[in-house]
């Protein structure tokens, strides 16, 4: 799978490849047997054609279950960067609105940890860039929490509670978009994918094989459309390698509101 994944980063069409070869390579495989089995196989040929029938819909049935899991974490990353953008909106607001020295110190900060948080979305999957933009929030983190504590301790009242509230909120959504972007598709559901599709196009030339009618131009035309299907919902399911990325057009959003912003959410 990693091979796979590192092949994705090279070249989403050079992945795609390697799995229409695959299938291929399995159809003719299986047709090849086919053949060579004509004479044995006898009145089998009604079974196998069943048999073929219910590995094609196990097919459907685990390319159903791996969309249904792809787009439900490409819809939780992409709800995650709002969410954190919102939050970091809402602390910023709240310690403009305070106005303290130490207040303004943390509306500054945050106007870095947006900036670094977009730098974490937007990285693939180089683990120096990575490094460096959680190096960054840990820091930034640190740095404002130091200075909610100050606030907090020099005057416990509402509106400092309110503070500390909102900015905690603001680390949460930090970790919970940090976690939705490192779930992967779990290699189990990967492999049986790749298994099943590969399988399945070998009982499919066998199937043509018993009954020595290649139809390669239409199995060409089929394995097209399964690849192209596999890629994309694999690509959804990728946070870092494809063409389905995490958008971070939120982050910058919130970056100009920076400018102009004076009324508390």
């Amino acid at each position: 799978m990693d091979f796979l994944i590192s092949l994705a980063e090279v070249s989403i069409p050079a992945f795609a490849a390697v799995l229409l070869v695959g299938q291929l390579a399995a159809h003719e495989i299986g047709y090849r047997f086919g053949v060579r089995s004509k004479e044995r196989a006898g009145g089998q040929i009604e079974n196998v054609g069943v048999v073929v029938a219910g590995m094609l819909g196990l097919l459907a049935f685990v390319l159903a279950l791996t969309l249904s899991f792809s787009t439900t974490r490409f819809t939780e990353r992409r709800q995650g960067t709002l969410a954190e953008a919102n939050a970091i909106g809402t602390a910023w607001l709240r310690a403009k609105a305070i106005g303290t020295p130490e207040a303004l110190d943390i509306a500054k900060l945050l106007e870095d940890y947006t900036k670094a948080r977009e730098d974490f979305v937007r990285a693939g999957r180089n683990s120096d860039a990575l490094a460096k933009a959680n190096s960054d929030t840990s820091k930034l983190q640190q740095q404002i929490w130091q200075r909610v504590t100050t606030i907090v301790q020099q005057d416990p009242d509402a509106v400092s509670a309110s503070l500390m509230s909102a900015v905690n909120e603001t680390f949460d959504a930090s970790t919970a978009e940090r976690y939705a972007l490192g779930i992967r598709l779990p290699w189990q559901i990967f492999w049986l994918l790749i298994g099943v599709m590969v399988l399945s196009m070998g009982a499919l030339g066998y199937q043509f094989g018993l009954k020595g009618r290649p139809v390669r131009f239409l199995i060409v035309l089929l394995t097209l459309v399964w690849t192209a299907i596999i890629v994309n919902i694999l690509d959804l399911a990728s946070a870092r390698v494809g063409n389905f990325r995490t958008d971070t057009s939120v982050y910058q959003w919130t970056r100009q509101g920076f400018s102009g912003s004076s009324a508390p959410q």
